[in-house]
């Protein structure tokens, strides 16, 4: 993260006590306030700037952008190693999304449209299909429940951004500003609870997130993740066909699975 800059300078003011006249002397003095802490724990400008841009998202009744996540995983020798997907995302509030991953790594297509959930493997042309939750929130945790299907940039999509990212806030406060992500200026504030630690660049022209870096203080790798936001649409029109596929519904049928479920037998 970058380090803040400081804000306080403490002046430490020597006054002698020969200088003052008695009836200076005997006025009563105000009691002594401790100087500012260097870093509060929670500013309030940090948290209406992240107040500004989830108002911005969750106002939004359709939006449309491209995502490019990095993130660690170890070698076997310990080094980290950096992989990164990309992700093409259109959703449309309250129960319509596509998001659409072709590499690095398996391309994979997701949608919800209103009434099913499909997750399509082109490359084995395999199709799961179940019954859609009434709500994107609802079907990105059973997506996730059932077939460890995850969506590192769910944050931007809920109804409700502000609540994700400010519930249990332990620190926030603004780093500064950048002139050099995402093609514009943007503000930079930096969150932390007790499960992750994150780095958020916001468009300061339009509010909307440009970049977002954590790290998860209880994962025993200490992997660090980034995510890129691009080709942003607010309010984009949207049809049906949008959210579904007729190629993806003629491939052969399985069942939402995880991966790291045990094989059938054993416990």
């Amino acid at each position: 993260m970058t380090v803040p800059s400081i804000r306080h300078l403490a002046i430490l003011l020597v006054i002698p006590l020969l200088a003052l006249t008695s009836a200076q002397a005997q006025q009563p003095q105000p009691p002594a306030q401790p100087p500012p802490p260097e870093h509060p724990a929670i500013e309030p400008a940090a948290l209406e700037m992240l107040k500004a841009t989830s108002q911005r998202l969750a106002s939004a009744r359709s939006m449309s952008f491209t995502a490019v996540t990095i993130y660690e995983s170890p070698a076997r020798n310990g080094q980290p190693l950096y992989y990164a997907t990309l992700s093409q995302v259109a959703m449309q509030r309250p129960d319509k999304l596509r998001v659409i991953t072709p590499g690095d790594g398996p391309a994979s297509d997701f949608y919800l449209d209103g009434k099913r959930m499909i997750a399509y493997t082109p490359a084995a042309n395999l199709v799961a299909v179940a019954d859609a939750p009434p709500t994107i929130e609802a079907a990105i945790k059973e997506a996730y429940d059932k077939a460890a299907i995850y969506f590192p940039f769910t944050e931007v999509i809920v109804s409700d951004p502000y609540k994700n990212l400010s519930d249990g806030l332990t620190s926030a406060f603004v780093v500064g500003q950048s002139h050099v992500i995402g093609d514009t200026i943007t503000d930079i504030v930096a969150i932390s609870n007790a499960n992750v630690q994150a780095e958020i660049w916001i468009g300061i022209n339009d509010g909307l997130p440009r970049m977002i870096r954590a790290v998860y203080p209880k994962d025993p790798t200490q992997a660090r993740y980034e995510i890129q936001f691009s080709n942003w649409r607010l309010n984009p029109p949207m049809k049906d066909a949008d959210f579904t596929s007729a190629l993806a519904l003629k491939a052969p049928r399985m069942d939402f699975a995880r991966p790291d479920a045990p094989p059938p037998g054993k416990p």
